[in-house]
């Protein structure tokens, strides 16, 4: 009985010390975020590389208007500078269109899976080229947005 006794004793401690040493191991391990909340310039953008189905969500509130993007309506390219997010806010057929971008930066959390972060958006408006109006010149014009906020890892 003694011995049956001593070998569960080993037995549970081997388990706490492989949970503890795994548990241990994972928060050393740097961690990418996912959820993205950033504000400026009466600007609020809440963006999700992922989600319950699977696809990246942006909510984007400027003060007049909200609109929410999911899916293919959210673009992003990969860079030396981080990663660009875009979606195209506003599109007509003859006066052009309106496409915000966010910078988001290179990002390791820590054990507490979030940090305040500070990062740009840009607004770009094109201007609208038909062949009957065809704008001469500079057809993008670029107004840059300081945003700060915070970045963490969720569980979905």
């Amino acid at each position: 009985m003694a011995n049956s006794t001593f070998k569960s004793l080993i037995l549970i401690t081997a388990l706490f010390l492989a949970t503890t040493s795994l548990a241990l191991a994972i928060s050393l391990t740097p961690q990418s975020p996912n959820l993205f909340i950033l504000q400026g310039d009466n600007l609020r953008i809440t963006y999700s590389t992922t989600s319950f189905d699977g696809k990246p969500q942006l909510n984007y509130d400027d003060g007049i208007k909200t609109r929410s993007f999911r899916g293919d309506e959210i673009r992003t390219i990969g860079t030396e500078i981080g990663t660009l997010v875009s979606i195209t806010t506003r599109t007509t057929v003859n006066s052009g269109s309106t496409i915000f971008t966010i910078l988001i930066p290179r990002i390791n959390l820590d054990s507490t899976m979030a940090a305040n972060i500070k990062t740009e958006g840009i607004i770009t408006r094109h201007k609208g080229v038909t062949p009957s109006s065809p704008n001469y010149g500079q057809l993008d014009s670029y107004k840059r947005i300081v945003l700060s906020g915070t970045a963490s890892l969720v569980y979905f």
